[in-house]
Protein backbone atom coordinates (compact mmCIF):
# COMPACT_ATOMS: atom_id res chain seq x y z
CA UNK A 1 0.00 0.00 0.00
CA UNK A 2 1.13 3.60 -0.98
CA UNK A 3 0.66 6.61 1.35
CA UNK A 4 -1.12 9.67 -0.81
CA UNK A 5 0.31 10.22 -3.87
CA UNK A 6 -0.78 14.19 -3.43
CA UNK A 7 1.27 14.76 -0.52
CA UNK A 8 4.53 16.00 0.12
CA UNK A 9 6.34 14.23 3.18
CA UNK A 10 8.87 16.48 5.34
CA UNK A 11 8.51 14.87 8.74
CA UNK A 12 8.41 11.56 9.99
CA UNK A 13 7.49 10.41 13.41
CA UNK A 14 7.78 7.14 15.36
CA UNK A 15 6.31 5.19 18.18
CA UNK A 16 8.99 4.24 20.10
CA UNK A 17 8.10 0.72 22.11
CA UNK A 18 7.25 -2.60 19.16
CA UNK A 19 8.74 0.26 16.45
CA UNK A 20 12.00 1.70 17.59
CA UNK A 21 13.02 -1.07 19.83
CA UNK A 22 11.48 -4.24 21.28
CA UNK A 23 8.58 -3.38 23.76
CA UNK A 24 9.32 -3.95 27.67
CA UNK A 25 6.29 -2.70 29.34
CA UNK A 26 6.40 0.41 31.50
CA UNK A 27 10.39 -0.07 30.76
CA UNK A 28 12.18 2.72 32.63
CA UNK A 29 15.49 1.12 32.46
CA UNK A 30 17.76 2.56 29.97
CA UNK A 31 19.86 -0.67 30.06
CA UNK A 32 16.34 -2.73 28.82
CA UNK A 33 16.42 -0.68 25.42
CA UNK A 34 16.94 -3.12 22.72
CA UNK A 35 16.40 -1.53 19.03
CA UNK A 36 14.23 -3.80 16.90
CA UNK A 37 16.34 -5.47 13.81
CA UNK A 38 16.80 -2.54 11.59
CA UNK A 39 15.86 0.53 13.13
CA UNK A 40 18.63 2.63 13.36
CA UNK A 41 19.24 1.59 9.19
CA UNK A 42 15.45 2.96 8.29
CA UNK A 43 16.19 5.90 10.83
CA UNK A 44 19.61 6.70 8.88
CA UNK A 45 17.48 6.38 5.57
CA UNK A 46 14.87 9.08 6.49
CA UNK A 47 17.60 11.22 8.23
CA UNK A 48 19.40 11.29 4.85
CA UNK A 49 16.69 12.25 2.88
CA UNK A 50 16.34 15.26 4.92
CA UNK A 51 13.24 14.32 6.82
CA UNK A 52 12.91 16.19 10.30
CA UNK A 53 12.46 12.85 12.63
CA UNK A 54 10.50 12.92 15.83
CA UNK A 55 9.16 10.19 18.70
CA UNK A 56 5.60 10.26 19.61
CA UNK A 57 5.03 7.91 22.54
CA UNK A 58 2.36 7.24 25.08
CA UNK A 59 4.31 6.45 28.28
CA UNK A 60 1.71 5.64 31.41
CA UNK A 61 4.21 3.83 33.58
CA UNK A 62 4.55 7.48 34.83
CA UNK A 63 0.64 7.75 35.96
CA UNK A 64 0.42 4.77 36.79
CA UNK A 65 3.34 5.16 39.59
CA UNK A 66 5.85 2.45 37.81
CA UNK A 67 8.32 5.29 36.52
CA UNK A 68 9.42 9.17 37.22
CA UNK A 69 9.48 11.20 34.30
CA UNK A 70 13.32 11.51 34.69
CA UNK A 71 13.39 7.67 34.09
CA UNK A 72 11.53 7.77 31.07
CA UNK A 73 13.55 10.05 29.76
CA UNK A 74 16.74 8.63 30.54
CA UNK A 75 15.29 5.68 28.76
CA UNK A 76 14.69 7.75 25.72
CA UNK A 77 17.74 9.25 25.60
CA UNK A 78 18.91 5.78 25.60
CA UNK A 79 16.53 5.08 22.25
CA UNK A 80 18.18 8.12 21.13
CA UNK A 81 21.78 6.93 21.16
CA UNK A 82 21.18 3.43 19.69
CA UNK A 83 18.23 4.67 17.16
CA UNK A 84 18.29 8.33 16.73
CA UNK A 85 18.86 10.95 17.16
CA UNK A 86 15.52 12.26 16.61
CA UNK A 87 15.03 16.32 16.31
CA UNK A 88 11.89 16.35 18.38
CA UNK A 89 10.58 13.42 21.64
CA UNK A 90 6.64 13.95 22.96
CA UNK A 91 5.59 12.07 25.25
CA UNK A 92 2.38 11.58 27.34
CA UNK A 93 2.68 10.91 31.07
CA UNK A 94 -1.19 9.79 31.24
CA UNK A 95 -2.95 6.86 31.86
CA UNK A 96 -5.68 5.96 29.83
CA UNK A 97 -8.38 7.07 32.31
CA UNK A 98 -7.24 10.82 31.87
CA UNK A 99 -8.45 12.03 29.39
CA UNK A 100 -5.79 13.84 27.85
CA UNK A 101 -5.70 15.49 24.78
CA UNK A 102 -1.84 13.90 24.30
CA UNK A 103 -2.47 10.23 24.54
CA UNK A 104 -2.70 8.63 21.18
CA UNK A 105 -5.00 7.99 19.46
CA UNK A 106 -5.68 11.60 20.12
CA UNK A 107 -3.88 14.02 17.80
CA UNK A 108 -1.81 16.10 20.49
CA UNK A 109 1.55 14.57 20.22
CA UNK A 110 1.63 14.71 16.60
CA UNK A 111 0.05 18.56 16.72
CA UNK A 112 2.84 19.49 19.07
CA UNK A 113 5.73 17.73 16.76
CA UNK A 114 4.17 19.58 13.96
CA UNK A 115 4.35 22.97 15.53
CA UNK A 116 7.59 22.37 17.28
CA UNK A 117 8.87 21.26 13.49
CA UNK A 118 7.26 23.96 11.92
CA UNK A 119 5.20 22.04 9.67
CA UNK A 120 1.38 21.75 8.71
CA UNK A 121 0.56 18.18 9.74
CA UNK A 122 -0.72 17.06 6.17
CA UNK A 123 3.44 16.95 5.82
CA UNK A 124 3.86 14.82 9.12
CA UNK A 125 3.72 10.88 8.34
CA UNK A 126 3.45 8.39 11.59
CA UNK A 127 4.97 5.20 11.77
CA UNK A 128 3.56 2.78 14.33
CA UNK A 129 2.50 -0.57 15.41
CA UNK A 130 -1.42 -0.22 16.51
CA UNK A 131 -4.04 1.21 15.67
CA UNK A 132 -3.72 3.98 17.77
CA UNK A 133 -0.31 5.49 16.41
CA UNK A 134 -2.73 5.49 12.94
CA UNK A 135 -5.64 7.12 14.62
CA UNK A 136 -3.00 10.02 16.41
CA UNK A 137 -1.88 10.66 12.69
CA UNK A 138 -5.30 10.76 11.20
CA UNK A 139 -7.14 12.80 13.88
CA UNK A 140 -4.06 15.21 13.18
CA UNK A 141 -4.43 15.30 9.35
CA UNK A 142 -1.33 13.17 9.34
CA UNK A 143 -0.73 10.07 7.61
CA UNK A 144 -0.41 7.11 9.35
CA UNK A 145 1.94 4.06 8.46
CA UNK A 146 1.22 -0.23 10.40
CA UNK A 147 3.74 -1.92 10.77
CA UNK A 148 2.05 -4.81 12.27
CA UNK A 149 3.92 -7.02 15.51
CA UNK A 150 2.38 -10.25 16.62
CA UNK A 151 0.70 -8.28 19.05
CA UNK A 152 -1.42 -6.12 16.70
CA UNK A 153 -5.18 -7.26 16.37
CA UNK A 154 -5.94 -7.94 13.35
CA UNK A 155 -9.10 -5.50 13.02
CA UNK A 156 -6.16 -3.04 13.71
CA UNK A 157 -4.72 -4.14 10.58
CA UNK A 158 -7.75 -4.43 8.72
CA UNK A 159 -8.48 -0.53 9.30
CA UNK A 160 -5.31 0.55 8.57
CA UNK A 161 -4.75 2.77 5.09
CA UNK A 162 -1.17 1.88 4.95
CA UNK A 163 0.83 -1.16 6.29
CA UNK A 164 4.21 -1.95 5.69
CA UNK A 165 5.88 -5.30 6.48
CA UNK A 166 8.50 -3.59 8.47
CA UNK A 167 9.98 -0.36 9.41
CA UNK A 168 12.48 -0.40 6.57
CA UNK A 169 9.62 -0.86 3.59
CA UNK A 170 7.87 2.01 5.88
CA UNK A 171 10.74 4.27 5.24
CA UNK A 172 10.60 3.28 1.68
CA UNK A 173 6.94 4.36 1.66
CA UNK A 174 8.02 7.46 2.95
CA UNK A 175 10.86 8.28 0.89
CA UNK A 176 8.75 7.83 -2.34
CA UNK A 177 6.62 11.34 -0.86
CA UNK A 178 9.96 12.87 0.10
CA UNK A 179 10.98 15.88 -1.80
CA UNK A 180 15.30 15.95 -2.57
CA UNK A 181 16.61 17.75 -0.03
CA UNK A 182 17.72 21.06 -1.14
CA UNK A 183 20.39 21.93 1.46
CA UNK A 184 23.49 19.81 2.73
CA UNK A 185 22.14 16.89 4.71
CA UNK A 186 22.21 16.87 8.57
CA UNK A 187 25.71 15.41 9.91
CA UNK A 188 24.89 11.91 11.74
Amino acid sequence: MALAPDRVVRGLLFDRDDTLVIDVPYNADPHLVVPVPGAHRAVERARAAGLLLGVVTNQSAIAKGLATREQVDATNARVDELVGPFDVWCVCPHDAGDDCACRKPRPGMVLDAAERFGLDPRELVVVGDIGADVGAAEAAGAQGILVPTPRTRPEEVAAAATVAASLDEAVSLVLAQTPRPTTPVRPA
